[in-house]
């Protein structure tokens, strides 16, 4: 078995004493030694009004990262189609492949990304993400080389490089990906319950298109690696607690670790713990070996073209280090 692509998801944390300009300044020096070590691409997602992620301005961190690396894909995973008028989406992103040609990706997704309030407040006439296909189908017509006597034309944009993906985590993002000839990304690392259905329906039911001629699917992995199984999974308790505290209503920044795992079960609800477990069921946590093991078992399941993984981890040091290890186990993986 060959070794498949390998990406990184930054959700841009702010830890518990820190700030977003430190979260920014060690974004960039993960994404530097993520093209280093071979990764091949960095996406940012946008989420608002969670105060443990600093990428509500994704475009602008796109920027902001591409700029400080020369190889590595940049990209959006994703952009809350719903939070915006496809034209300045189209905008933003032919603005950044023309700065950083053949480096820029968009993945696009139809949640808000935030809560209800901030959602009002990102678009207030928005009618509702059933809207969605035919935003899309607009925003990927802006890139098409314009046309005589088109009305509305995005500059830069036009007939500019910008991979288009398709993000879910349901049969809808699934149907539509596959209708379009997009490649698609499912959000296995905290939604995996269609996982599955989704694959086996965008695989069917793929139309080739220009932009792909066959189904590419990348699917979503939480990894955090470290010398032991044990210290692993006390650098997993805090996405652990992050997910429990969100789940609950009260997110926050992003936790310290707990002494050990077993100190979960004090602090939460069996119901919450239950619900966090089977969020992140797509999980691959512990030595390079013992990770190694679960990725390979996932890609022999479910055949991804590509992995994208994410770490939540509350010391920067500790989570660059396991990116690193990442790539080793996945490496070995095949």
């Amino acid at each position: 078995m060959n070794a498949i692509p390998l990406s990184i998801l930054d959700l841009a944390p702010v830890a518990e004493g820190s700030t977003p300009a430190h979260t920014f300044a060690r974004m960039v020096e993960l994404a530097r030694r993520a093209g280093a070590l071979g990764y091949r691409r960095f996406w940012l997602a946008e989420h608002h009004n969670m105060p443990g992620i600093a990428s509500a301005a994704t475009a602008v961190l796109i920027g902001h990262v591409a700029q400080a690396t020369s190889t590595i894909r940049v990209g959006a995973g994703g952009i809350m189609l719903p939070n915006h008028a496809p034209l300045q989406v189209a905008e933003q992103f032919g603005t950044l492949a023309t700065l950083f040609p053949g480096r820029i990706d968009l993945g696009l997704g139809r949640a808000p990304g935030t809560d209800q309030a901030a959602a009002r407040a990102l678009r207030r006439y928005y009618a509702s993400a059933d809207e969605f296909p035919a935003d899309v189908v607009e925003l990927l017509g802006y890139f098409q080389p314009v046309q005589p006597g088109q009305p509305v034309q995005a500059v830069p944009g036009a007939g500019v490089d910008v991979e288009a993906w398709i993000l879910g985590s349901s049969l809808f993002g699934a149907q539509l990906a596959a209708a379009l000839g997009l490649p698609y990304a499912f959000a296995s690392h905290f939604a995996p319950a269609m996982l599955e259905q989704a694959l086996a329906l965008y695989r069917a039911q793929f139309k080739p298109s220009l932009r792909r001629s066959r189904p590419h699917a990348m699917l979503a992995m939480n990894v955090v690696v470290a010398d032991t199984d044990e210290q692993a999974q006390r650098l997993f308790t805090t996405q652990q607690q992050a997910f429990a505290n969100l789940r609950s209503g009260r997110p926050g920044l992003v936790p310290p670790p707990l002494a050990s795992a077993s100190e979960l079960g004090q602090r939460y609800a069996p119901p919450v713990l239950a619900g966090v477990d089977e969020a992140l069921s797509c999980s691959a946590v512990g030595s390079v070996a013992t990770v190694r093991a679960r990725i390979r078992a996932f890609i022999e399941r479910h055949q991804p073209d590509e992995l994208i993984l994410t770490a939540n981890v509350h010391d920067a040091s500790a989570r660059l280090r396991s990116f690193e290890l990442a790539m080793e186990a996945a490496q070995a993986a095949g």
